[in-house]
């Protein structure tokens, strides 16, 4: 096997402190980080509207400088770069750099722009108010080029393997493969590419883009995504590495392919296979433009040929099997002779379901060493006089960070030698744990082919582990240990690409471990979908996780884009399905089949654009999915009680997963189910009342406004006392009646507040929430002036508590407080993850409350810096890359008790600052400030 080559070098993610931050105050700067819609900074490839909005910042500005204008200069190009014509400067509708509106005509499929903003302003006060005094220069050009947006624009046809396969075994996974001829030079180059299942293509030998798991998931049905890639240079590239060619000549294009999602073992309680189809094909069309101006259109039809290779088995849940001996070298170049390979058979069109991706694709984001290598000796019984090997020699590697990825190896030995990889999450009695992973086989085998140093990764697997243990390595183990250390195994992180927007540190390094904790779960479940979990036999878009983490996960990274492709597809499966399903996209689940509804889960409807919408001021994104919020709305409403409380109609799952919940029956909590749910549907109601506002639909906004109203007297008539004291005593209860404002009064909220302290003080300081008390459990105790009381939960270290898992080594967030029992070992339910964002929504309150930052107004355009110290840290700081830049609120006490609060607000936007114990709100511009109490 070749040596994996380096196509795109790795970026770490960069430190972010308030410290290395740019003072906003200072010289005018022009427009940078410029934007397209919700995709990643910089040039877009392959996009999926006619009306691009642009984003930009403006990074430095003088005191009191404001923006009165913008304008964008829009250059059109062929996909070569070569300009159409002359510039054209546009003025902007907006000039605030949030999603600015696409000034000119709609733009067609595969047309190209490069674009440049610059912003005009004034200094308020200042006597110089000349036109372009205060102007910004030009920004740096951004490119910006359309994908194929109409159903015509397609000729490639899915094609895939034509010999017989059961569809109820396993597959090899097939291959796909053309050449064709270029007569002309070439100047530009484009590939579109899809498949039913996964696909990875090649150009000429070389592999086209870096992106993983292509296309991803979505209801496959209605969608599936395609994605661009510039493959002029693969076709222009010399043989031997030197200038480039013109291009004509002979050229061939391959396809691999694998089951992934479309047809490939999904799912729990024994999977189901062929979810969208018995078929696995490939959907290629490479579109070639010449110096001439001619083009060349190369799609996936008949005359394509189908063979295999070297994976023998590809499984999302359990792994891969490769034999290096059955590669076939050179399938992906002209020449190579597939005259023993079969004619592909060709499916009918997708072409009115293909459609442009909004958001980033899987890519490798890390690549991890492993921080210590020990060698497990055999287990061997003696059975009097004959030895059974009951278990291997095994060499166990800890990466020391739980992650979702695959390992890569670097291996020398002969030919038929198989080395197998195991992965777990954590350990038992010292070896991988994995009973959590249920029937997840999690496991990768590589044959070698005796050729030299071998390198070789899973091209389409992905785990979820923090441990993996290699047996069969040439040598034995302690061969295994001396390569591994010197770097022969390492982990490879992959999720999807997302922009890191948000930081949190605190002086007590247990809770900045928690908060980084939240964020990598973060990352290892955003895998084209918001899943669960990434280990074990499910790793499923479940509403209810996303709805409780939303806004944890707005503030940690860019994921407007993904989450917004995703609540496309909740929009239709809750049309297929008369309901907000429990996880997007629907499977086959047993007990969740068919879905109904169920409050907390089926508030993702209304919480998560509403929150995405807070984060970013999308716009957009609220007119998308309103209706699928009205829906969900409207649904409750029809199964609620007269009084509107809902007791009857649907599941409910309550505070799923609270710390009394039994390991077998999760649902099985403390506070009354219906409480919660009646709690739920009046916070939707209340944020569709707000959301139609901000839409201009008036109507409708009195109309929700009115029914939570009715929903919460309702709610105080059937679970209160009417003085503020809950039917459900429990935490939960009354941290979900202060935060969705269900008291009634002030007084009814003291009382509501100080009965929640009571409770965490009686619990001794630990938390006994589930899934849908613990995002607002802190949150209502500062809400409430009990912060005290809060930081006593934060704090606590024994289980029930977030600490609690940190102490015990947690990577990532725990699915249960006590997925891992204090003795080490592991919770004996059948769900047990420990990776699982939900219980991290805790994040958002440690970013908004203990440091102090959140948007008092959608897209932080008002930032409200608000800190609650408290008992236990002597500092806490937040910084978050908002909408307009980059935003801080860190604050430390010194040993007298004082307080300095430094703060960042970057141009365009003003903070609302109100320092602890002081009645007056300080009011800032632009700038680092620093404030003391």
């Amino acid at each position: 096997m070749p040596a994996l080559t380096t196509i795109r070098p790795l970026t770490p993610e960069p430190e972010i402190t308030i410290d290395a931050l740019t003072d906003p105050v200072g010289d005018l700067a022009a427009p940078t980080h410029l934007t397209i819609d919700q995709y990643l900074p910089g040039d877009v490839l392959g996009g999926a509207t006619a009306t691009p909005r642009l984003s930009w910042e403006v990074a430095t500005a003088p005191a009191l400088w404001r923006a009165t204008a913008a304008e964008l200069e829009v250059t059109r190009t062929d996909a070569a770069g070569r300009a159409l014509g002359e510039a054209v400067v546009l003025p902007l509708t907006t000039c605030d750099g949030v999603l600015a509106d696409w000034p000119a005509e709609p733009l067609g499929s595969r047309e190209r722009v490069v674009l440049r903003v610059r912003v005009s302003g004034v200094i308020e006060g200042s006597d110089d108010d000349a036109p372009g005094a205060c102007s910004t220069g030009w920004s740096a050009p951004l490119a910006y080029e359309v994908g194929l947006l109409a159903p015509e624009d397609w000729t490639a046809l899915p094609v895939g393997p034509s010999w017989p396969e059961n569809p109820l075994a396993d597959r090899r996974p097939p291959r796909v493969r053309t050449e064709f001829t270029l007569s002309s030079p070439v100047v530009a180059a484009r590939a579109h590419i899809s498949a039913h299942g996964l696909i990875r293509a090649e150009i000429d030998g070389r592999r086209v883009g870096a992106d993983e798991l292509v296309p991803g998931w979505t209801v496959y049905g209605e969608r599936i995504v395609a994605r661009t890639y510039d493959v002029t240079e693969l076709l222009t590239r010399a043989e031997d590495g030197g200038a480039p060619t013109d291009g004509t000549g002979a050229h061939a294009v391959g396809a691999q392919l694998a089951d992934g999602w479309y047809r490939g073992h999904i799912g729990f309680d024994g999977g189901y296979r062929n979810l969208y189809g018995e078929d696995i094909a490939a959907l290629v069309q490479v579109e070639v433009l010449h110096a001439d101006g001619s083009t060349t259109t190369v799609a996936t039809d008949s005359s394509w040929r189908a063979g295999a290779g070297e994976i023998l088995f590809s499984d999302l849940y359990d792994g891969e099997k490769t034999d290096a001996r059955l590669a076939a070298p050179g399938w992906s170049r002209p020449g190579f002779d597939d005259s023993a390979w079969l004619p592909v058979a060709v499916g009918p069109s997708d072409a009115e379901r293909l459609v442009m991706p909004t958001d980033a694709p899987v890519r490798t984001t890390d690549v991890l060493e492993p921080v210590e290598v020990s060698v497990l000796p055999a287990v061997v019984l003696d059975l009097g006089g004959s030895a059974l090997e009951v278990e291997p020699e095994r060499v166990l590697i800890d990466f020391g960070q739980n992650i979702s990825g695959r390992l890569r190896l670097r291996v020398s030995g002969e030919a038929g030698t198989t080395v197998t990889l195991r992965h777990a999450e954590v350990l038992k009695d010292g070896r991988l744990g994995t009973r959590p992973l249920r029937e997840a086989a999690s496991t990768d085998t590589y044959t070698l082919a005796g050729d030299g140093a071998e390198e070789w990764e899973p091209v389409f697997a992905i785990h979820g582990f923090r441990y993996a243990d290699v047996t069969g390595w040439p040598g034995g183990g302690q061969a295994a240990k001396a390569a591994i250390e010197a770097g022969a195994v390492r982990a490879v992180v992959l999720h999807t690409e997302m922009e890191r927007l948000g930081a949190f540190r605190a002086s007590d390094e247990r809770v900045t471990r928690l908060h980084e904790n939240s964020r990598w779960s973060m990352r290892d479940n955003f895998v084209s979908i918001p899943t669960d979990c990434p280990q074990r036999d499910e790793r499923l878009g479940w509403t209810g996780d996303i709805q409780a983490f939303a806004p944890t996960a707005a503030f940690h990274y860019g994921c407007t884009g993904l989450l917004s492709s995703w609540l496309v597809d909740l929009g239709i499966e809750q049309e297929a399905h008369g309901t907000v399903p429990w996880y997007v996209p629907v499977i086959p689940g047993g007990f969740w089949t068919p879905p109904m509804p169920g409050a907390v889960w089926g508030d993702a409807a209304t919480v998560v654009p509403w929150e995405l919408y807070r984060a970013t001021g999308d716009l957009a994104l609220l007119e998308q999915q309103y209706d699928s919020a009205r829906a969900w709305v409207d649904l409750v409403t029809s199964l609620a009680d007269e009084d509107h409380c809902w007791t009857t109609g649907g599941r409910q799952l309550g505070d799923w997963l609270d710390p009394t919940a039994p390991p077998d029956n999760p649902m099985l909590a403390m506070t009354d189910p219906h409480l919660v749910a009646t709690a739920f549907y009046a916070h939707s109601a209340r944020i569709l009342s707000e959301w139609a506002a901000a839409l201009g639909e008036e109507a409708d906004a009195a109309r929700y406004g009115e029914l939570a109203d009715a929903i919460g007297e309702g709610f105080r008539a059937r679970y209160t006392d009417g003085a503020g004291h809950l039917a459900s005593d429990t935490q939960c209860a009354y941290a979900l009646t202060i935060t969705f404002d269900l008291a009634g009064d002030a007084e009814r909220r003291r009382v509501a507040g100080e009965r929640l302290a009571g409770l965490v003080e009686a619990s001794g300081a630990h938390v006994g929430t589930g899934f849908a008390g613990t995002p607002v459990l802190t949150g209502a105790l500062t809400l409430t002036g009990h912060t005290e009381a809060a930081y006593r939960l934060l704090l606590q270290d024994t289980c029930p508590s977030w600490l609690y898992a940190v102490t015990m080594g947690a990577t990532t967030t725990w699915e249960r407080w006590d997925s891992m029992l204090p003795d080490g070992s592991i919770n004996p339910g059948g769900m047990t993850s420990f990776n699982h964002y939900a219980l991290g929504a805790v994040a958002a309150w440690l970013e908004r409350d203990v440091a102090g930052l959140a948007p008092a107004e959608p897209a932080y355009r008002v930032i409200e810096v608000a800190p609650h110290p408290g008992p236990g840290l002597t500092s806490a700081e937040a910084v978050h890359r908002t909408p307009f830049g980059w935003a801080a609120s860190s604050w430390r006490t010194d040993d007298d008790g004082a307080l300095t609060l430094e703060v960042v607000v970057p141009v365009g936007a003003r903070a609302r600052v109100r320092l602890p114990g002081a009645e007056q709100v300080v009011e800032l511009g632009h700038g680092r400030h620093t404030l003391t109490v």
